[in-house]
């Protein structure tokens, strides 16, 4: 690990960022500075513009990723190198927000019932019941489900949060199943370590294909992640406001 290495990741270390960002981080700055054939700390404000343009004409990058090339290039140069330069020459870009798409009831209930088998169908009942982050997920234990408290426990969710979310009853009894299936034993997911069952966590990889699978099985067009299903869950539990019985104002 090179002293400029060392020097971002302790300052990301130090402002207790989570480590799926602290890798991607790193990762893209490396990229920043392999781009130009230099190392990072000798680029300037010409190479910050030159580069964020590649994103876009020649990577056709999305602006919500590129969003995120500025955010650890911002970092870098402003809390590791302790340069101010940055945020004029490097601005957020405009990420033009869409709806998500919100799959019905029936549509939930046709995607875990196609589900390719039990290990996947537990995966997106746990998803579209807790609304959890697919890392959340990942890293679920087994001393995580309450069935007595009947409540979830997420740790070190986004912002290194704990948090408690209700179980439901139909996740319980799945689980239960499940549970007499798999054996599982630290993870309640476990993943595998050359193709065999290893006390590990899944990857990221995997809620993912449980999804994708699924809608293709079931025959929905919408587009369906783990995500998606995290938006399901939201919109459950959105309050609805009274019923307008009067005219409008405007």
């Amino acid at each position: 690990m090179t002293q400029l290495r060392k020097m971002m990741l302790e300052e990301l270390q130090r402002r207790n960022y989570a480590q799926n960002t602290v890798t991607g981080y790193l990762r893209i700055v490396q990229d920043f500075a392999e781009h130009f054939h230099q190392r990072p700390d000798k680029l300037g404000p010409d190479h910050l513009r030159q580069y964020q343009a590649h994103l876009f004409q020649d990577r056709k990058l999305n602006a919500g990723t590129v969003q995120q090339y500025v955010a650890a290039l911002r970092f870098f140069f402003n809390k590791t190198l302790k340069r101010r330069y940055v945020l004029e020459d490097l601005p957020m870009p405009k990420r033009h927000r869409k709806l998500p798409e919100i799959l019905s009831p029936d549509e939930v209930a046709l995607l875990s019932s196609s589900a390719s088998n039990l290990f996947h169908q537990t995966i997106l009942t746990t998803l579209y019941s807790t609304g959890m982050r697919c890392a959340e997920l990942r890293h679920l234990k087994t001393t995580d489900i309450d069935s007595e408290r009947m409540m979830v426990r997420i740790r070190q969710g986004k912002g290194g949060r704990d948090r408690d979310v209700p179980l439901s009853q139909k996740l319980l009894e799945t689980l239960r199943v499940y549970w007499r299936w798999m054996k599982p034993k630290t993870y309640l997911f476990p993943g595998t370590v050359k193709n065999w069952r290893a006390d590990v966590p899944i990857t990221g990889k995997v809620p993912w294909e449980a999804c994708h699978q699924a809608a293709q099985r079931a025959g929905i067009t919408k587009h369906v992640s783990p995500h998606t299903l995290r938006h399901y869950a939201a919109s459950r539990t959105m309050p609805r406001g009274p019923k307008r019985t009067g005219p409008r104002a405007w």
